[in-house]
């Protein structure tokens, strides 16, 4: 490949991950931070965020020559920060130059900066890029949380992470029908042209909605508390009444809200999404409920001539902020396709299970499943501590075996740190186990262990454990 002509202190776009074409600038990297082998690419600092990060020279752009291009196709008041930040950048560094120029005269011309040298595979001394004007990025006091957070797996900062979703044939003996690729291929998302509705800001609506917008996409929110709104409109979202408003203004309208109740009430109540249905308009529902609950809302919806899918997810409030949710869909096939540049900006995987109902089935047993687990954590550490063993030891073991994995790490801190902040309510978890436990019973199925785990939830509750994150169920057994 042809070297490119960019060098140190140079303006462009560049992709970073899943996000549009991002104005940055090129610098110098730290001598501590070695290029990904077999990358052609520069060290990017971007504008409007803390972000930093090696960039493929396949998806660098120079910043004046596609400004207009970059401009249209990106909206979003937090782009449109980035832009003025550059825009201002460029001011100072005019007036710096005209003092400059005014001064050095007598000096003799200014020597050009040098092509920035693309690294060979084995080049490993980067000093040589560094520019002495340029203050070392290392001095950034936001670097050193990126620098670790890119080291562990330094290739994937090149490597763009948006997702697709690959439509499988169904089979036609099984009621689980597709699993979505999550394969990366272009580092970007086209978002649907069509009107998206949300209603429900909590811990998961609050990210979804917040990528939604990251992605482009033309959103109008609702809230029964319309304060949580606020923020939202300041990144561009509109603002709907009731939810039978955003329904009627809206081409897809997703919900998602904390139980069966609520999500029926969004939908029956007053100036709720059923007087806003009209024919074609699609609704999806994105709560954790029972099947019951979802089979009424999907016969509801589809006799006003609206459209119906499920897609509760699996995850957590940092996955949602993250966009990194597993999205379980089941309804209506065409309405799961017409959402594909949604479920690409909030989730890592979509899986589509057929008829309305299996996803909610499928959620409720993950959930039981997690529920339980949790349970059994909290057991096992409050167990070590009676039997005068090291809760941390016990950590450091787990951590090293076959269970170990982000959540048992991080709920395990959670407790040990007594840090009970909301991540996933216990109260939510609690619901979840009582309703698997009840669609165990309705299938004459025992649910014995999830029966043994809700009993332990419940006691948290009465602890006034609710609104605080399920790793909180710890306290059930020291208490």
């Amino acid at each position: 490949m042809a070297t490119v002509h960019l060098r140190i202190g140079d303006l462009v776009w560049g992709k970073l991950g899943r996000y549009p074409p991002w104005p940055g600038k090129v610098v110098s990297p730290p001598k501590d931070l070695k290029k990904p082998r077999g990358k052609k690419c520069h060290f990017v600092k971007f504008f409007g965020t803390e972000d930093h990060a090696w960039i493929k020279v396949e998806q660098l752009k120079p910043y004046h020559a596609h400004k207009e291009e970059m401009i249209k196709i990106n909206k979003g008041k937090r782009f449109q920060q980035a832009v003025d930040a550059v825009e201002d950048f460029l001011k100072k560094s005019k007036g710096k130059e005209q003092n400059s120029e005014g001064k050095g005269e007598s000096k003799g011309k200014k020597t050009p900066n040098k092509p920035l040298k693309i690294l060979d595979e084995d080049d490993e001394d980067l000093s040589a890029l560094r520019d002495p004007s340029e203050k070392p990025v290392k001095d950034d006091p936001h670097f050193h949380h990126f620098l670790l957070s890119q080291s562990e797996k330094p290739a994937p900062s090149m490597e763009p992470i948006s997702k697709r979703l690959k439509v499988i044939e169904e089979d036609r003996a099984s009621t689980s029908i597709q699993a979505a690729d999550s394969t990366a291929i272009n580092g970007s998302i086209t978002p649907t042209d069509k009107r998206i509705g949300f209603l429900g800001l909590g811990l998961m609506g609050s990210g979804i909605v917040s990528n939604l917008l990251k992605m482009g996409h033309v959103v109008t929110v609702w809230n029964r508390t319309a304060e949580k709104c606020d923020l939202f409109i300041q990144e561009g979202a509109r603002l709907g009444r009731t939810p039978a408003e955003v329904a009627s203004m809206c081409d897809i309208t997703f919900s998602c809200v904390s139980d069966p109740k609520a999500a029926r009430d969004l939908v029956l109540g007053p100036s709720g999404v059923l007087q806003g249905i009209r024919p074609g308009k699609c609704y999806v529902e994105m709560s954790t409920v029972d099947p019951e609950t979802i089979t009424e809302l999907s016969q509801v919806i589809t006799s006003r001539g609206g459209r119906f899918l499920e897609a509760p997810v699996a995850g957590s409030q940092q996955l949602s902020n993250d966009g990194m949710l597993v999205i379980l869909a089941a309804g209506d096939r065409t309405v799961y396709e017409d959402c594909s540049s949604c479920f690409q900006a909030m989730g890592k995987t979509s899986f589509f299970l057929g008829d309305a109902g299996n996803a909610a089935r499928m959620m409720l047993i993950l959930n039981m499943v997690h529920g339980s687990f949790m349970a059994t954590i909290a057991e096992g550490l409050t167990l070590a501590q009676a039997t005068g063993q090291s809760q941390q030891t016990l950590l450091d073991i787990l951590c090293q075996g076959q269970m170990a994995s982000t959540f048992v790490d991080q709920k395990c801190q959670n407790i040990l740190q007594g840090n009970f902040k909301p991540d996933y309510y216990l109260k939510h978890i609690q619901k979840d186990l009582r309703l698997a436990i009840s669609m165990g019973d309705m299938a004459n199925h025992p649910t014995p262990m999830a029966a043994a785990a809700n009993e332990v939830y419940k006691r948290a509750k009465a602890l006034d454990q609710s609104d605080n994150d399920m790793s909180a169920v710890y306290r059930a057994y020291i208490h």
